[in-house]
Order: structure tokens, then sequence, then C-alpha cells
């Protein structure tokens, strides 16, 4: 699987399938830290990732109106 990394942004190749909790436990960030894409839709933490997915790991980004 390709995971695409962002901030800093860095592309890492590994093996599959695994759930997405497995995959960020893996690359050591924080569940509630980050958004994970495939194919443009919201991937939930307790979904499965196949080796042949291509995802996005986005910082979760928050802020207000003044």
């Amino acid at each position: 699987m390709i995971v695409e990394l962002r901030n800093p942004t860095r592309r890492v190749e590994l093996d599959g399938p695994m759930a997405v909790t497995a995959l960020l436990a893996r690359l050591g960030i924080p569940r509630e830290a980050v958004l994970v894409i495939r194919g443009g839709t919201l991937v939930p933490g307790d979904a499965m990732l196949e080796a042949s997915d291509r995802v996005e790991v986005r910082s979760v980004i928050s802020g207000g109106a003044r």
C-alpha cells in the first residue's frame, strides 16, 4: 500500500492488508490527530486497508470564526 503523508510531505510503502488503526500505530501517529482518505473518501479507524490501496494521511486542522 502507498501512504501519502502531509506535514512533512512524504510517501511510504507498506505491506497490507492492515486496519487503519494498525497503520497509524506503525507510523507513530495518534488517530485523533489525522484524517485517513482513500479514493477521496474519509476512512474510519476500524476499516481495513488492502495491499493495493493508496491512502492519504492529513493532519486535522481546527479553527474558528472570530
